[in-house]
């Protein structure tokens, strides 16, 4: 079976050591790219806002990753319940980069994949 919620705490402390606790901001709720001026292609940063303390951010960056997720719970599964609260089915993916990344003039394109676990004996998952 694959835990990826197991792997996620393993993986964080060690992007933590790598990059030093002070350049890390968690629970910031990023809502908009931010356009670079001398490039009308290019994303020069991003704003957001603590969902724990009355702070607003403003990142200027060289190079901005949209890591967002997918939109996975635009399609369920047909069994009720099944991989409920699981990395791949997970209830934060709501489809916002898709949104911020076609607001700041990405080209979205091959959007027609639609994730569909396997089923296979004794496990299910993203497998194959």
């Amino acid at each position: 079976m694959i835990h990826g919620e197991s792997y996620k705490p393993i993986i964080a402390e060690a992007a933590k050591m790598a990059i030093g606790e002070e350049n890390i901001y968690e629970k910031v709720f990023i809502f908009e790219l931010l356009k670079d001026k001398n490039d009308p292609n290019a994303v020069a940063g991003a704003v957001g806002f603590s969902v724990r303390q009355p702070k607003f951010y403003v990142f200027k960056a060289k190079a901005v990753l949209l890591a967002t997720g997918g939109a996975t719970l635009l399609f369920r599964p047909r069994s009720t319940g099944e991989a409920a609260g699981r990395t791949w089915y997970a209830i934060f993916d709501t489809g916002s980069g898709y949104y911020m990344g076609l607001k700041a003039g990405a080209m979205l394109a091959q959007f027609e994949h639609r994730f569909i676990p396997f089923r296979f004996k004794d496990g299910y998952g993203p497998v194959g």
